[in-house]
């Protein structure tokens, strides 16, 4: 059962996939089945004994629990009965409830409705919030305490603008001519997921077509997207990425990142982000557009490159952060590639190598077709 369950994490590692709660507890607690979800349904339609969230889509229900988990640091099992999620046994589940009315009559009250106040607001991670300051000792309070402004200090430097910066991002990875004559890539390396190490490939395709195959204990994890509908699956499961992960997954897959992402937002803003593994950087942020999420860019002040990329996926109760850092770009045919990436997420981390990287390749079309969402048994 392990097995099952890595081989899910490793699919839904490589997008992000909002859905990891629900897939892994599919894995973990019952015989592998199909995941899905029907984008029809309400989630009081679909799913047991929904007293608050019952309007919400049927395919948001489980983006929002995991929300409520990462917010708590806690597991489903917190709130449910393990295999009777749909029981309500445990007083907590009842608090959750509560908890969420009163959200939602902060919100309605005082931002007119928008999501200000969350579950993260208060709880910070910890499944009981603290309402008392905590006591520091007197040379961190000195440490903390606000420098006074002094006028003849340096002055921090003029933030490029968000053109300028994407500009250099762009002339850093090797211009537009030699981005776009890319239009295929295949890449092999390894996958670090869950304290294990596999053999993985991914295959993309201008404009917007990815698919990736991790090899785990003799069986295949893919994760796809060809640009209109996204997947994931292993030996005996399967899952229909939903509207909000193929948004998240439309980012990934698209080649030409660097020359596109001016096509795909409108909103920049531009300041000073923090430093990543020592490097100074910019912050680049974008509000959402159709079919895109927010997203946040920081940049290497010196050579331009992306550093991180931080997604957000709105849920009923907040937004789901996913955040890919990427490391060692190499020069490939005269595009600048990260040959390592790092994706984490609140309930975890995975780590992707680079070792072989080739492009205008041959790939075969059939990797991008959608397989059937009931594929035939095994034998």
């Amino acid at each position: 059962m392990r097995e099952f369950a890595m081989k899910w994490c490793v699919s839904l590692a490589l997008f992000g996939s909002i859905a990891v709660g629900a897939s892994l507890r599919s894995a973990v607690g019952q015989e592998p089945t199909k995941v899905t979800g029907d984008t029809s349904k309400t989630a009081e339609q679909q799913f047991k004994n929904i007293q608050i969230l019952k309007d919400i889509p049927a395919e948001q229900l489980i983006p929002t629990m995991q929300f409520i988990t990462a917010s708590l640091g806690v597991e489903c099992e917190f709130c449910h009965l393990e295999h009777q999620m749909d029981k309500d046994d445990k007083k907590e589940k009842g608090f959750a409830r509560e908890m969420i009315k009163m959200q939602f009559a902060i919100d309605k009250a005082n931002f007119k409705g928008e999501l200000e106040v969350t579950c993260y607001t208060c709880h910070r991670g910890s499944a009981h919030p603290v309402g008392t300051p905590v006591l520091i000792a007197d040379s961190d309070a000195k440490k903390a305490a606000p420098h006074r402004h002094d006028e003849t200090a340096e002055r921090p430097p003029t933030v490029p603008t968000a053109d300028q910066i994407l500009d250099k991002y762009l002339s850093a990875i090797g211009g537009v001519d030699a981005l776009t004559r890319v239009r295929t890539r295949v890449q092999k390396g390894t996958i670090e997921a869950m304290g294990a190490q596999s053999p993985i490939e991914v295959y993309s395709e201008a404009p917007d077509k990815r698919v990736s195959v991790s090899h785990i204990n003799g069986g295949s994890s893919v994760t796809a997207y060809n640009g209109q509908v996204g997947w994931l699956s292993i030996p005996g499961g399967f899952h229909r990425m939903t509207a909000a992960e193929r948004e998240s997954a439309q980012i990934d897959a698209q080649m030409h990142f660097a020359a596109k992402v001016r096509e795909m937002y409108k909103d920049f803003r531009a300041r000073t982000g923090e430093d990543i593994n020592g490097r100074a950087t910019y912050l680049v942020s974008a509000a959402p557009t159709p079919g895109h999420p927010a997203i946040r860019m920081y940049f290497d002040q010196e050579n331009g490159l992306l550093l991180r990329l931080i997604r957000y996926t709105e849920t009923a109760l907040g937004k789901n952060p996913a955040q890919v850092d990427y490391a060692d770009y190499k020069e490939t045919d005269g595009v600048k590639i990260p040959y390592r990436w790092t994706l984490a997420r609140p309930n975890g981390a995975f780590t992707i190598h680079i070792e072989q990287a080739q492009q205008n390749v041959p790939i075969d079309e059939k990797l991008f077709e959608a397989p059937a969402e009931n594929p035939p048994p095994a034998h």
